[in-house]
C-alpha cells in the first residue's frame, strides 16, 4: 500500500490542518472580476511560510511528502491564518484567489510563482495563508491509493461484521500511516491501527467502509 501524506497519493488523505498565524492585510484587497469563493470540495493542502526572492515568489509547507496536487493545480485559494483575521471580520475575509505561473519541490518545501504578486512585499504579507485546492482537481490515484480526506469519516469493520468506529484523523510515522478511529462504544478508548496490509482487507469508498483485520483489546 503506496503512503504519503495530506495531499498527495496514499493509503491515506489530505487533512485539514490550521496555519500558522500572518498578516491579513493582503486579503483584504479581495479579486474584482473573478468569483474567488472557496470550493465546496477545496482541501487545505499548504501553508505559506512567506515571500521567496524579490519578484512575489511564495515559500510554502506543503502537508505531504509528495503534494501532486499542490504542483499540479494551476488556481490556489488562500485563506487568512485564524489568529489573522481582521478584528472587524466582514467582507475582507473573502478567500484570495492566485494564478499560479510557476511551481516547484525546493528540498522540502514548495516555491511558487503568482501572477498576482509582483514584488517581496506582496508575497511575504501572505505568510500564514491557508492554502486550498479542489478535491476534484487532485490527480488520479493508482489502485489501492487513496487521499487521506477520502478516508476520514469512513466507517471501520472487522472480520467479524463488528462495527470498531470512525475514522477521525491519520498520523504519518514514516514508514506507513495509522488510522486514528473514534469507537463505536462512548466508554471505548480510540483505537490505532496501521494502514497497511496485514491489517486492511480492502477500503469500500462506495459504501463508506474499511474492511480490517482487527479485534479489539477487551
Amino acid at each position: 500500500m503506496p503512503d504519503e501524506r495530506k495531499a498527495g497519493r496514499q493509503r491515506r488523505p489530505a487533512a485539514a490542518k490550521p496555519g500558522p498565524q500572518g498578516p491579513a492585510s493582503s486579503f483584504a484587497q479581495g479579486d474584482v472580476g473573478r468569483d474567488s469563493r472557496l470550493p465546496e470540495d477545496a482541501v487545505e493542502v499548504a501553508r505559506v511560510l512567506g515571500a521567496w526572492g524579490v519578484k512575489g515568489g511564495l515559500r510554502l509547507k506543503p502537508y505531504s511528502a509528495r503534494p501532486q496536487a499542490l504542483l499540479t493545480a494551476r488556481r490556489w485559494w488562500l485563506l487568512a491564518g485564524e489568529r489573522a483575521m481582521p478584528a472587524d471580520a466582514g467582507a475582507d475575509l473573502q478567500p484570495r484567489l492566485l494564478d499560479v505561473a510557476g511551481v516547484r519541490v525546493q528540498g522540502e518545501l514548495v516555491v511558487a510563482e503568482s501572477r498576482e504578486l509582483h514584488d517581496r512585499d506582496a508575497a511575504q504579507a501572505l505568510a500564514g495563508a491557508r492554502v486550498f485546492v479542489p478535491r476534484a482537481e487532485f490527480p488520479p490515484t493508482a489502485v489501492d491509493e487513496f487521499y487521506w480526506v477520502d478516508l476520514i469519516g469512513l466507517s471501520v469493520c472487522n472480520r467479524a461484521g463488528r462495527m470498531l468506529g470512525r475514522v477521525t484523523d491519520l498520523i504519518e510515522t514514516g514508514p506507513h500511516s495509522v488510522l486514528c478511529i473514534e469507537p463505536a462504544s462512548a466508554d471505548a478508548e480510540e483505537l490505532l491501527i496501521p494502514f497497511v496490509d496485514a491489517y486492511v482487507d480492502r477500503v469500500d469508498r462506495a459504501g463508506g467502509t474499511i474492511h480490517v483485520d482487527w479485534e479489539p483489546e477487551a
